[in-house]
């Protein structure tokens, strides 16, 4: 079987125009298959639209969570209640196209484990995010020991067994890029060109993107932890620097120098280096925090399919 699983938030004006493309790829397959749909708290008609499918395809599952719980909680519900044999995360914007889908279950029955796509050309995203996008692999890929590959997206195809992987660790806050490619696996990559959005916006502003990263390079590397120790040693040489010149102008030069600025401008810089240094370590203390409360990573209202209709 083939599990294709997506996320849905406030997605009434895709909805169709998604399922119009993907169910008749899916057909082609002459592989069983299923559909796996998980309304994150949706506050529009997704829900409704959603169930109407599932009472006509038994092949549509829905999954209802009991509020919104992000993009990453809801594709780790999808991942937990999908059956096949392989499975495939797609957007339900099509951005990602699922005509790729046949290529990906070919080189799957070939052997690959993993099947990646990758973007080539994301003209469709804005300049902010296309720019914002490699500073963060750049960055991620630099301090992590597990590098994340550069454009791909949660898009691709994993194997039952690489899906197992993923589903059983343990970890509450869930960062899925991080967590697929820290799963390893022998993968293939193929390229595709991103689409613009068939409708709806895109429900990741700056500031959510913003903390998408901070997750992303929280949860995979503590390096943001370690560089405070190199700067906090820069800063100290700096300041003897500073104190063997005053020294040496007071004594054999005989220069008095005021002391007011001076120190009012050490007080603050210092001051500031050691807030950043407190927010840091407060990003891996709040991760530590809500991962000792063990609670759920999302809750289940109900599950929408045809038998149950």
């Amino acid at each position: 079987m083939i599990s294709l699983i997506s996320p849905f938030y406030n997605e009434e004006t895709v909805i169709h125009k998604f399922f119009y493309r993907v169910i008749p790829i899916l057909e082609s397959l002459n592989y069983p298959y299923e559909i796996v749909c998980v309304n994150d708290g949706s506050k529009d008609a997704t829900l409704s639209i959603l169930i109407d499918y599932a009472t006509l395809n038994p092949n549509i599952k829905v999954i209802d969570l009991s509020r919104n719980f992000g993009k990453e909680a809801a594709l780790t519900a999808a991942l937990d209640y999908a059956s096949g044999e392989a499975i495939i995360p797609i957007d339900s914007d099509l951005q990602d196209p699922p005509e790729l889908i046949p290529t990906m279950v070919n080189l799957w029955m070939g052997g690959a484990e993993v099947v990646l796509a990758r973007r080539t050309d994301r003209s469709s995203d804005s300049w902010f995010k296309r720019t914002s996008a490699t500073l963060f692999y750049k960055l991620h890929n630099k301090m992590s020991d597990s590098r994340i590959p550069v454009n791909v997206g949660d898009f691709r195809l994993m194997d039952r067994v690489v899906a197992d992987v993923v589903r059983s660790l343990p970890e509450n806050r869930r960062f899925m890029k991080g967590i697929f490619a820290w799963a390893g696996f022998t993968a293939v990559t193929i390229d595709y060109e991103r689409e613009p959005r068939v409708a709806g916006d895109s429900k990741f502003n700056g500031w959510k993107l913003w903390n998408f990263a901070l997750e992303g390079i929280t949860s995979f590397s503590t390096a943001p932890l370690r560089v405070w120790l190199y700067i906090g040693m820069a800063v100290a040489a700096l300041s003897l620097i500073y104190a063997c010149i005053i020294i040496i102008q007071t004594v054999f030069f005989g220069i008095r120098l005021p002391g007011y600025a001076s120190i009012i401008t050490s007080i603050l810089f210092l001051g500031g280096i050691q807030l950043m240094g407190i927010g840091v370590l407060g990003e891996y203390i709040g991760r530590i925090y809500m991962e000792t409360k063990r609670r759920p990573t999302y809750v289940v209202r109900n599950i929408f399919t045809k038998s149950q209709s």
